[in-house]
């Protein structure tokens, strides 16, 4: 489980955050006619929150780990640095 949590800190992070995002939006912006079916109850806005929270967090991990893995490509590849 710590692995994990290492490994993915910025998507639990992200997903935690789109959950409070959620929250939040439902108790002070929301829908006050209750005809809104995600934005009418707490709980739907929450875990809406929260998936588009994974969501994001997923995307800008991936992002990360492709350049840090571009760089690393690069620096292994470029005979200079080896002399």
């Amino acid at each position: 489980m710590r692995n994990y949590l290492q490994k993915h800190l910025l998507g639990v992070v992200m997903t935690i955050a789109g959950g409070i995002g959620g929250l939040l939006y439902w108790k002070f912006i929301g829908c006050k006619s209750g005809t809104c079916p995600i934005k009418s109850v707490w709980y739907l806005s929450t875990l809406w929150g929260l998936v588009m929270g994974y969501l994001a967090g997923s995307i800008i991990e991936d992002i990360i780990e492709k350049v840090r893995n571009r760089n690393k490509n690069k620096n292994d590849s470029n005979p200079e640095d080896k002399n």
